[in-house]
């Protein structure tokens, strides 16, 4: 299956018209009519607008995974720049491995409480 495909199957288990979905991206109209009738795929820059207004990662819709699988674990977490999350894994990034690993029994320590 091919991105575009994937992009109309996630729309289709939203109930979102190509209309709506032109609306909220941006993206016009005859660019998604031509995703469909020419089975091409939208520019590589579009991607995180379209994750965000369908409501999926860049992930599930580069990878064969769809909204169906949205509650499924991932072994990846996507972090917005800017957020108290991010600094916190920056902030984690630049510790020695030593205090990494203190941090991590830290943790351990707090799942048992």
């Amino acid at each position: 299956m091919i991105i575009s495909e994937r992009i109309f199957k996630i729309m289709e288990e939203c109930k979102m018209s190509q209309i709506e979905f032109s609306k909220k991206t941006g993206i016009s109209q005859s660019t998604i009519s031509d995703w469909k009738r020419k089975k091409t795929n939208p520019a590589a820059d579009k991607i995180m607008i379209i994750s965000e207004v369908l409501g999926v990662t860049p992930y599930e819709i580069l990878q064969n995974s769809g909204k169906s699988e949205k509650n499924k674990k991932n072994d990846y977490l996507i972090v917005s720049k800017g957020t108290e999350n991010y600094d916190f894994l920056i902030e984690i990034d630049a510790l020695s491995h030593e205090k990494k690993e203190r941090l991590r029994g830290y943790l351990s320590a707090l799942k048992e409480e």
